[in-house]
Order: C-alpha cells, then structure tokens, then sequence
C-alpha cells in the first residue's frame, strides 16, 4: 500500500519536542532493496547496527484510521498479511520485479513517539502490532500496488 524511503532521523530527542521535519518524497512509489543492506537511500541503509532489521514492515490493519508510514516510520505497509505473527519465518514479497526474501527477525516495538505522531493512546494500540524489523535476503525492487505475499516457515 505504501513505501517509505528517509535519509533522515525524525524521531530524535524528547517525543513532547515533536518530531523533525520531514525531507520531500520520502514516501516513494517503489525501493531498491539489497541483500543484508536495506533499503537504497533509507536511514539504516548499510549501516551495521541495523542490517538484521534493515527494513521494517507493519499491516495497515494495525494503524488507526489516517494513519501511515510517516507516523510510524516503517518502511512497507501492507494490507491483509499478519505480520506480527511471522518472527523465524520469511517473508517473499513480489510487486512484478521478481521476489523479494526478508527473513523476519524480530518484532519493531513502538515507541513514546506513536503518541505524538497518532494522538494519544498511539502507543498503547500499536503494543504487540506494531510491525516486524526483517534482513533483506536478496536484491530486488518493491511497487506500490498489487504484491504476491508468500511465506516460508524458514528464515
């Protein structure tokens, strides 16, 4: 459904000093991915202390209404898949470029932040849902739009 792409911070310092400004375009409508780098011009791009949770993906059924990626900064939105529920498995994901492998390693837990950038209460609705933090497995390109979804149970 969505896609972002930012090559910067916004959720710095104190949540009740609000986020920083967001860079144009960093909702975009396809990502390059690299296998164990991340997203092509993403923040964590290649940056070692994220390369087992390089790309994050949340279920808009997670979200509240008027809500997306720029509240959560995730960086794949998809409608219709469990998400939360795939930690130890992969996740292939293909918008008609080929396959795209992320191993799921572990949840991406929300932060004080989801109540500055959703309203209040944001953070306490996004506990236990608020996406999974995944290893790119191999190169490829994300479309926003129809996507085949498959999961293999290995990661």
């Amino acid at each position: 459904m969505q896609l972002l792409a930012s090559p910067v911070h916004r959720f710095e310092g104190r949540p009740a000093d609000g986020p920083a400004p967001a860079p144009p375009h960093e909702l975009v409508d396809q990502v390059q991915i690299r296998a164990g780098l991340g997203i092509v011009g993403d923040r964590y791009f290649g940056r070692p202390a994220h390369r087992d949770a390089a790309v994050t993906v949340i279920a808009a059924e997670s979200l509240p209404p008027g809500a997306d990626l720029t509240h959560v900064r995730r960086n794949i939105l998809l409608r219709g898949v469990a998400v939360d529920e795939l930690v130890g498995r992969t996740l292939v994901l293909d918008s008609g470029d080929g396959p795209v492998r992320l191993a799921v390693r572990r949840r991406a837990n929300p932060c004080a932040w989801m109540d500055v950038t959703m309203g209040p209460g944001g953070w306490r609705q996004l506990r236990g849902k608020g996406g999974v933090r995944c290893t790119p497995l191999n190169d490829g390109i994300l479309r926003v739009g129809p996507v085949a979804v498959t999961i293999d149970e290995s990661a």
